[in-house]
């Protein structure tokens, strides 16, 4: 069955936390919308488990980051994908919208 979910609903940003909606999860994969007001950090972190993730940035701009203070450059349209054992979080430069896909989920 399809099913069609609507990030335009999803657009919500507060200045004190990031905020973080499930779109998708199922067996297979899960799917999260995070939303950082311009500023904020989702702080480096890693899973001791096995698996892949992808961060796509759907609006703003900020960075990829890593481990040992690694920072990619990151905007709308751009696509980080790494093993989820990888350190990997996201700094906002602006308000900054990113999709988390995390297959197999946990």
């Amino acid at each position: 069955m399809m099913e069609k979910k609507s990030l335009a609903e999803t657009r919500i940003f507060d200045s004190r936390s990031m905020k973080k909606v499930l779109m998708h999860d199922s067996p297979w994969f899960r799917i999260l919308n995070f939303n950082l007001s311009a500023g904020q950090v989702f702080p480096v972190h890693s899973h001791d488990t096995e698996g892949q993730l992808s961060i796509q940035v759907l609006e703003g701009t900020g960075e990829f980051l890593g481990k040992d203070d690694q920072a990619i450059p990151a905007q709308a349209g751009d696509l980080l994908l790494c093993d989820i054992s990888e350190p990997h979080g996201v700094r906002a430069h602006t308000d900054l919208r990113i999709l988390v896909t995390i297959a197999p989920p946990f």
